[in-house]
């Protein structure tokens, strides 16, 4: 068994596996498996491909595309060389995806075929493009060139860059409350030490296998397969999440990890699994939102066997976890008020409840969440100032509010920054309010969060219909939420529209969400 240690860049495991682990199995996707030993050749090969390409040393490349074997082996190619990788999310709608990568200003994007039709809007929008390659079957033009035959172009020579732990790994972009996406800035460094962390929460080894329905893009599917890369274990990777078809896939590939948010988990228990299926799995990571104590109980109940673990983290970095031994009770009703905490901090990471002037609160008392530890993100791409204001001498404000109890369980109480958890991603109100009011039938709009048996929370837009000259007619919620989904991501499209004759104001002159999600968040 090999580790990551001090003063090696992530690059360094994947190395360790290809010498170690050489014919065991790193990324599965269906019929097809690509060995360390593998992924390590074809990572290099990439990276000898964009070097010709002109790419350098921490130079940018992008992807937008679903989970594949491909994006894994696009991922080790930023481990082993300091290339930087920026990831998008292929939910947005085509401006934010164009916002995000302008704002990355990659050479080279890595293109999955749902995304193929964007090309000549990006060949306008984005000048610093040179070549789109394409996970799949593409023919080649001069802006366009096939995945394979790209990487062909890098077989057989030599790393031309060597990563350090002192060079940005990812640009991983989030939602801002501006309407302006901000790219997280992960390094080598701090990604080493969230794989080792993850890798001792999870407990694994190079036996091991993970299951990876969660997004690539996201940091969070991107840990547990740093994770599992650690020992030398294997990612079992998934287009899609097929509740239907979820359990049977872990019995097949003898599934001993599985990371889910608590709605996946809901709607895999609805499919009433096999308990047999689920035999094998050893470890069940639930992040993104909290989970609710029958989900938790029955998911317990179908998974006897399994250790269960809540993570408590954003893109920017990873908090705390409960770990299994504190997930042992859950029928005892003196243990609920654990299963309802996001855990205790992990090893070298420190938390600090506070007041709005950043001073610690009271013992017992809410306070914001501020966290420090040398596995935090390294700022904002190109953005000091939103960088500046969210971390402040090394402490990184999370936006949330939690308190801890005697036991120095940390519970999360509300949040600070005006956003919805809807299926497990975050969505910022401001942003959809903005998407509702540019419609002229609009006169004013308030998005608020409201509790869903499916989604967690939905996402409501509470409108106040326009009556100028432009509201020729009285817009409908059909016609708001087409309006909205031709502009931002399908999972920030309002699942509710409220039509009110006026929003309620506090003295401030803003909206009262309080009131707002007092009258209708029960809907």
């Amino acid at each position: 068994m090999h580790t990551l240690t001090t003063g090696q860049a992530l690059g360094a495991t994947t190395s360790a596996n290809a010498r170690h682990h050489a014919n065991r199995p790193a990324y599965v996707q269906e019929a097809r498996v690509r060995t360390h030993g593998e992924l390590h050749e074809r990572a290099v090969a990439l990276a000898a491909a964009l070097a010709d390409h002109g790419v350098r040393h921490q130079d940018r490349v992008a992807i937008l595309a679903r989970n594949s074997i491909e994006f894994g082996e696009v991922l080790s190619m930023a481990h082993v060389s300091g290339i930087v990788v920026a990831t998008v999310n292929f939910r947005l709608a085509a401006p934010e995806i164009v916002e995000i990568l302008r704002a990355a200003d990659p050479k080279v994007l890595f293109c999955g075929p749902d995304h193929l039709e964007l090309v000549s809007i990006l060949r306008q929008e984005l000048p610093g493009l040179e070549l789109i390659v394409a996970l799949g079957e593409a023919p080649s033009t001069a802006m366009t060139v096939g995945y394979e035959d790209f990487l062909d172009r890098g077989r057989g020579r030599e790393l031309p860059f060597i990563s350090s732990p002192q060079d940005i790994a990812f640009l991983i972009f989030t939602s801002g409350t501006t309407g302006t996406p901000k790219g997280c800035v992960l390094g080598h460094r701090e990604l080493r030490l969230l794989a080792k962390e993850m890798a001792h929460q999870m407990r694994t080894g190079c036996e091991d296998v993970g299951l990876l329905v969660m997004p690539l893009f996201h940091i969070g599917a991107m840990a547990i397969a740093l994770g599992l890369h650690v020992h030398g274990g294997a990612a079992v990777i998934e287009e899609a999440f097929d509740p239907a078809a979820y359990a049977g896939r872990c019995r097949a590939e003898r599934v001993s990890v599985l990371h889910l948010a608590p709605t996946m988990v809901q709607a895999v228990l609805d499919a009433d699994p096999a308990p047999a299926d689920l035999a094998g799995v050893r470890t069940v990571l639930y992040s993104a939102a909290p989970m609710t104590l029958p989900t938790l109980r029955a998911a317990m109940r179908v998974m006897p066997d399994a250790g269960f673990l809540n993570l408590y983290g954003q893109t920017e970095i990873m908090t705390s976890g409960l770990p299994r031994e504190l997930h042992s009770s859950a029928d005892d009703p003196t243990t609920h008020r654990r299963l309802s905490s996001v855990g205790i901090p992990f090893s070298e990471c420190e938390v600090r409840l506070t007041d709005p002037e950043g001073r610690d609160v009271a013992e017992g008392a809410p306070g914001e969440i501020t966290v420090r530890t040398e596995a935090m993100f390294r700022g904002y791409w190109q953005d000091p100032d939103t960088t500046a204001t969210q971390v402040r001498d090394g402490w990184f404000r999370t936006g949330d509010v939690g308190r801890f109890d005697e036991e120095g369980l940390l519970h999360l109480v509300d949040r600070t920054k005006d956003i919805v958890i809807s299926g497990g991603e975050n969505v910022y109100c401001p942003e959809v309010e903005r998407a509702v009011e540019s419609h002229p039938g609009v006169a004013g709009c308030a998005v608020i969060g409201v509790p869903d048996p499916r989604w967690g929370e939905a996402v409501c837009a509470v409108v106040v219909r326009g009556s100028g000259v432009e509201a020729v007619a009285e817009v409908s919620a059909k016609e708001v939420t087409a309006h909205v989904r031709a502009r931002i991501a399908g999972y920030k499209v309002p699942k509710r529209v409220i039509f009110v004759g006026s929003l309620p104001v506090l003295v401030t002159g803003k909206v009262d969400k309080v009131q707002l999600r007092a009258t209708h968040g029960a809907i």
